[in-house]
């Protein structure tokens, strides 16, 4: 990987881009092998801020996120993230399908005058973390709703509809 590479991770609800975050966390996991959940955190946040911004009122979530981060890429167990509104990501590698999907979900957030994270993820190794082998798939609230079809946007609208929590406006 390239030092300089940009991953995003969720941060209190917002996706943040960490500079050099997964060679950070292979250096990490070969050097620091059976320390505490507190030391790994320490050792993560002392790692990213020498070459990213970190308010200091948000340490901790930062701290946080980078602790589960490196728990999701050893392959540990993680509990669920709570959602912060409604974040939708379309994996696929750009086929037609994908761009289909993508403005099918696009056009129902818009016509339902819904707000969400939309994101078209088309990098094989993110695309991987979620475990999908077929594409264009469909993944709401870091759920997998469909894989390797373009489902009715009626299907999509009630998808929607079932993960979209109106006190979040």
């Amino acid at each position: 990987m390239a030092k300089d590479e940009v991953k995003q991770i969720m941060i209190n609800g917002h996706l943040v881009g960490i500079i050099g975050l997964t060679d950070i966390i292979i250096k990490t996991a070969k050097n620091q092998p059976g320390k505490s959940d507190e030391d790994i955190k320490n050792i993560l946040l002392n790692e990213i801020i020498v070459n990213n911004y970190v308010p200091p009122s948000a340490v901790e979530a930062y701290g946080h996120a980078l602790l589960r981060e490196y728990k999701i890429t050893q392959g540990f167990p993680v509990a669920d993230e709570p959602s912060h509104g409604l974040n939708i990501a379309v994996l696929g590698i750009g086929c037609t399908r994908c761009h289909q999907l993508e403005n099918d979900v696009r056009d129902l957030l818009s016509e339902m005058k819904i707000a969400a994270d939309l994101h078209h993820i088309t990098d094989l190794k993110e695309i991987a973390q979620y475990g999908v082998l077929g594409s264009p798939a469909l993944v709401i609230n870091n759920k997998v709703m469909s894989v390797g079809e373009v489902p009715p946007k009626s299907k999509i609208r009630q998808w929607i509809i079932e993960a979209y929590n109106p006190s979040d406006k």
